[in-house]
């Protein structure tokens, strides 16, 4: 596996002055955030010399450009939002080849319509999971005319939020656009040791086909998010898993201070020693 971080880790507003910081932290690849090109994170115009120069970093750093962020609200409740940020993603997904990457990262959305990251009791819906249907089908078409992948997280606080609910989604679009994006943080708040391996295994094993990158964070025993390697989570068995499977992608941290940089990658690659 490949050890990576998400580029917005670091401060900086030029893909240079960001992928420099990661390859000297000890990462080999980033999840990109055009926020690191001193964009909005989902621009409404990325120009070519844009795109280019993100490829043109990673070139001169040698660190590979594994997916860029495309997180919008997929079932924001006002169709005119979900509209905007579909546009957007069509933006980046024009953009990805110039940028050098061909994955782009996804938010399945929640119908909280101030945080995408906060749980509301309507993702439980028939209407929420009619949305985002029509919505992943929009998006799916996209990703296929440029010739990218979606990488699609399940994460408690959206409506896709576990295993089972990614594979129903991916069985119902059928499109060889759609992959996952595993982080087994995302999967539980409160787990025994035991009931989270049974969690990851689970999971990884449900999902086994469409994994293209793992995630890297950590849970307190709180139930908070914390940084990997300081939480609760068995990297041991969740790295276990993901080779069981033969998965030799990207396993990209986040959720961490640019300080703590170093010491997560030192961690990361123990554990996968």
């Amino acid at each position: 596996m490949r050890l990576g971080i998400f580029a917005k880790t670091f401060p900086g507003a030029d893909p240079m002055t960001v992928l420099a910081q990661a390859k000297a932290a000890g990462f080999a690849s980033v999840q990109y955030n055009m926020a690191c090109s001193g964009l909005p994170s989902m621009p409404d115009a990325i120009t070519p010399a844009q795109a280019q120069a993100v490829h043109h970093a990673s070139e001169q750093t040698g660190l590979a450009i594994a997916a860029v962020s495309g997180t919008y609200n997929m079932i924001h409740p006002d169709p005119a939002i979900r509209a905007a940020g579909l546009a957007r993603l069509e933006i980046l997904a024009a953009a990805s080849a110039d940028m050098g990457t061909s994955l782009l990262t996804l938010c399945t959305g929640t119908r909280d319509p101030h945080d995408q990251w906060r749980r509301h009791p309507d993702n439980d819906t028939p209407e929420a999971w009619r949305d985002l249907l029509t919505e992943m089908e929009k998006a799916a078409a996209i990703a296929e005319r440029y010739g990218i992948r979606l990488g699609i997280e399940p994460e408690l606080a959206n409506v896709v939020d576990s295993a089972v609910r990614a594979r129903q989604l991916l069985d119902a679009i059928a499109s060889p656009s759609l992959a996952i994006v595993l982080d087994p943080a995302n999967l539980f708040e409160h787990a025994t040791l035991p009931e989270q391996r049974d969690i990851i295994a689970h999971a990884v094993d449900l999902l086994a086909d469409h994994i293209v990158m793992g995630h890297a964070k950590d849970r307190t025993v709180d139930g908070a998010f914390t940084t990997a390697g300081t939480g609760v989570l068995d990297y041991r068995h969740y790295i276990a898993r993901l080779r069981a499977i033969g998965f030799t992608g990207d396993l990209i941290t986040h959720g961490l201070e640019a300080r703590e940089a170093p010491a997560v990658a030192t961690f990361l690659r123990q554990a996968l020693s």
